[in-house]
């Protein structure tokens, strides 16, 4: 390898990951960047040419990155996700996937005189959208549930669902299309890539199943596997390894406790690695001749995937369902094309140049221009249709807590009494239990890890509540979702431990979150009132009873949130503290009852500030 090689490659990387970087800081979808960073660097300023920089390796890194690809994502399809996820999602990544196949195929082949196997192949590319496209929209839309969790499930399960009608529609085209003897070769590519498929599931199952694989090796060991699998695929019969890798990964997310969790956290990460380098590797070699040919015909078929396609097939597949014309609307205006169009477009047209089929040159540009007209043109107006549909939530009203203590499930219980979003986060099996049977949605496990980032569903939450006793905890998801959240919607509850730094360490920190409920409040008394039976009560503000009169009123409480008119939550904390409570605001507070169950009375301002000094000083001996 050549210093120069090695130059260039290097800053390849260097450049898809700075994207990646870039779409992460922007909250918008990695694809946009990459592809236009590579159009850029490639066919417009002529600085990178992979076709010259890799020679005869160009096609190898494209066949085997696809495959990697192709694998993660068919490794997420569970059959029992698909059935437990409502009819509409069932139907769209059914009956709207061969409506989205027919109506663009059909538009391709007349608009660009296509031939129909090309034009069918067009069609199926185009049918995919995929999460990672999909969720950065959804989480700047602050869409209603019902829309968000269509569109999101959508994109996760029609991800490898397109994966396997594009390749079927593609190894049918390489093997002649029509004819006994063609049918034939579909057939056997067919039965190797079943065979091939399931007979390697089974086997890398049993290995790691076993253990006979050390946990360190596991990862690297996969992808080896996988790679050899699909390698070995194509060298029995030619074309039949994406098929076998696809087959492969549907096998293994359905395998009865394989382990696939780990699997994916690895194959995650390599992706991204693949996805920054190839995507841009696969724009560079962008004919802008060929985008220029196909001119503004190609903006009509954009307009007709659009407002043609996409809305029949959302409209046909909610017959019957629960949700309103609005939402209707505004699932079909949400539709944009991933990761799988683009990877496989380019491959498949390097194959299929050799068959001289009419209309292939066209297939990349087309592609392209679809991925990013979609996905430009709805992540830039999504807001806006949205409001115009009226289908926004107020705000991301949402609440993430880590922990699950029992003053994180007293204020989650009173957070869902008031139709707030909740969603409790932590590794204590038996308190999340507890959550979950009063019905809050939680996730058992560590919020910060890489399986909590692949399986968190943050869409339409707007705040985090660190309420764990574990501080180190407290500490890192304060950092951990300070870009997706916003350092000023993360709260931590204060610990008798935070309670006894001075202020020169909490200015040496490097980064404070306000506290939550205010700047005297503990954990450790807001557990001595649960202890006592303390209630959560609602007050209304109005004219005539203000906050102030309410803080006169009522000595021995504490102030937990507000729902203001709109029913926006909002937070008590040490920045808020009662600030700007305009009437027609409901409080919702922890307060003692007049007589405790021991029949005493309230203690005294003085008493219970020095009760609950006892008490930090109890939990600090205790942590």
């Amino acid at each position: 390898m050549t210093p120069d090689l090695a130059l260039t490659l290097s800053a390849v990387l260097a450049i898809g990951i700075g994207a990646q970087w870039l779409a992460w800081y922007l909250k918008q979808p990695s694809i946009l960047f990459l592809l236009l960073i590579g159009i850029i660097i490639g066919p417009v300023l002529g600085w990178f040419n992979p076709d010259e920089t890799l020679g005869d390796l160009l096609f190898p890194f494209i066949s085997l990155g696809v495959a990697v690809i192709l694998f993660e994502g068919s490794l997420t399809l569970e059959f029992h996700e698909v059935k437990s996820h409502g009819r509409v999602v069932q139907l769209l990544v059914s009956v709207g996937v061969l409506i989205t196949i027919a109506i663009a195929g059909a538009a391709a082949y007349f608009l660009f005189d296509m031939h129909p196997l090309i034009a069918l192949l067009f069609g199926a590319l185009v049918c995919v959208t995929g999460p990672t496209v999909i969720i950065p929209i959804l989480r700047n839309l602050r869409a209603n549930r019902n829309i968000s969790n269509v569109l999101r499930w959508e994109g996760i399960i029609i991800d490898p669902i397109g994966a396997i009608a594009v390749v079927l529609v593609y190894e049918y085209i390489i093997s002649g299309g029509s004819g006994e003897n063609a049918l034939l070769l579909f057939g056997k590519i067919l039965l190797v890539g079943a065979a091939l498929g399931m007979a390697g599931a089974a086997v890398l199952a049993t290995l790691l199943k076993k253990h006979w694989v050390p946990e360190y090796l596991r990862n690297i060991f996969t992808l080896a596997f996988v790679l050899l699998v699909f390698s070995i695929s194509n060298h029995i019969e030619h074309e039949s390894g994406l098929l076998t890798v696809t087959i492969l990964g549907v096998a293994l997310a359905n395998w009865p406790k394989f382990p696939k969790d780990d699997i994916l956290d690895f194959k995650e990460s390599l992706s991204i690695l693949l996805i920054s380098v190839l995507f841009i590797v696969l724009a560079a070699r962008l004919d802008l001749g060929s985008v220029q040919q196909i001119g503004y015909t190609s903006l009509i078929l954009l307009a007709i995937i659009m407002f043609v396609a996409r809305p029949i097939g959302v409209w046909a597949s909610s017959i019957g369902s629960k949700l309103k014309t609005n939402e209707k609307l505004m699932i079909s205006w949400i539709g944009p094309r991933g990761i799988v169009a683009a990877a496989i477009s380019s491959l498949f047209a390097i194959r299929l140049e050799e068959y001289g089929l009419a209309g292939t040159e066209f297939l990349v540009p087309l592609v392209f221009i679809i991925i990013i007209g979609t996905v430009l043109i709805q992540s830039l107006s999504a807001a806006f249709v949205g409001n115009l549909l009226g289908v926004r939530e107020p705000s991301n009203n949402g609440v993430l807590i880590i922990g699950s203590n029992p003053v994180a499930l007293t204020v989650a219980k009173a957070l869902k009494d008031h139709n707030v979003d909740v969603l409790m986060a932590h590794n204590n099996y038996s308190n999340i239990a507890k959550a979950r049977m009063e019905g809050i949605r939680v996730y058992f496990g560590n919020p910060i890890s890489e399986h909590a980032d692949r399986n968190l569903d943050l869409i339409g939450f707007g705040h985090v509540f660190a309420m764990s006793m574990d501080q180190e905890l407290n500490s890192l998801s304060e950092l951990n979702f300070r870009h997706t959240f916003g350092k000023q919607n993360i709260y931590r509850l204060r610990s008798a431990k935070d309670k006894n730094k001075n202020d020169r360490q909490e200015k040496d920190e490097y980064y404070q979150s306000p506290w939550l409920f205010g700047e005297s409040v503990t954990y450790g008394q807001l557990a001595s009132m649960i202890a006592k039976n303390a209630k959560i009560k609602v007050t209304n503000i109005t004219e005539n009873y203000t906050f102030e009169q309410y803080r006169k009123d009522n000595q021995n409480y504490v102030a937990l949130f507000m729902i203001d008119k709109n029913d926006t939550m909002k937070v008590f904390s040490s920045e808020t503290e009662g600030k700007n409570i305009k009437e027609g605001t409901k409080i919702i507070s922890m307060i003692m009852d007049s007589e405790d169950p021991k029949g005493e009375r309230p203690t005294s301002a003085g008493a219970q500030k020095e009760q609950f000094q006892k008490l930090a000083q109890k939990e600090k001996g205790m942590s």
